[in-house]
């Protein structure tokens, strides 16, 4: 009998699935090699804030205005959004006939507003006001803390005198009893009476209220605030 050589068998390899028709031949290997974005780090430029869009601190400074127009430019200054600041205090005004409690300017011709760099010439072109008031041809700013003491002497019953007197520093003090309570100043000595000067525009403008030593208590020394 004639023996029949047998063949090897022939394995014929699996169809490849086909890609969708709409991806093109190397998108299956194209996303895993992609190297995704980097995050912005703390530092990154990309992570802050561009500058013009910060937005501009706004600053207290003093407005001299016409003589007794303190409060009408205050009103015109609010009405156009402009945010301002009267002091003003209560005090007891005697008539022939009768007395009565008026409210008057705690500084005569002095008005404060809190702007920005672009509200100057809003302010200054405002009916009644004469000028800010500068020191070597720029506008003071007021801080904050000397806006507080005007607050707080609006609302106490304390005499205020305003004097353009050059004081020697004291120590700082900050009263803790009566209608003053929270302001701060310094403590000097005029005479035999102790008195508490608040320095609102360095130099030229000085407020003093005489203050008893049992009131106060000592924060500081030779030190602005």
């Amino acid at each position: 009998m004639e023996e029949t050589q047998s063949q090897p068998a022939v394995t014929t390899p699996p169809a490849s699935a086909p890609l969708p028709a709409s991806a093109p031949p190397h998108a299956a290997t194209s996303s895993a090699s992609a190297p995704l974005p980097a995050a912005p780090l703390p530092g990154d430029a990309t992570s802050q804030v561009p500058r013009e869009l910060k937005r501009p601190e706004k600053i207290w400074y003093a407005v001299y205005t016409n003589s007794r127009a303190e409060k009408r430019v205050h009103e015109r200054l609010l009405e156009q959004g402009i945010e301002s600041f009267l002091p003003l205090q209560k005090t007891l005004r005697q008539w022939s006939d009768r007395k009565k409690l008026v409210e008057r300017p705690l500084i005569s011709s002095y008005v404060f507003v809190k702007i920005i760099q672009r509200e100057y010439f809003t302010v200054r072109k405002t009916e009644g006001v004469v000028k800010f008031i500068m020191i070597q041809g720029k506008p003071v700013p007021i801080p904050e803390e000397q806006i507080d003491n005007l607050r707080i002497l609006c609302g106490s019953d304390a005499e205020v005198e305003i004097s353009a007197d050059v004081y020697e520093k004291g120590d700082m003090v900050e009263v803790t009893v009566g209608s003053l309570t929270g302001l701060r100043g310094e403590l000097i000595r005029v005479g035999r009476k102790h008195k508490v000067v608040i320095r609102i525009i360095q130099p030229g403008m000085n407020l003093t209220v005489d203050i008893k030593t049992n009131s106060i208590r000592k924060i500081g020394k030779n030190t602005d605030i």
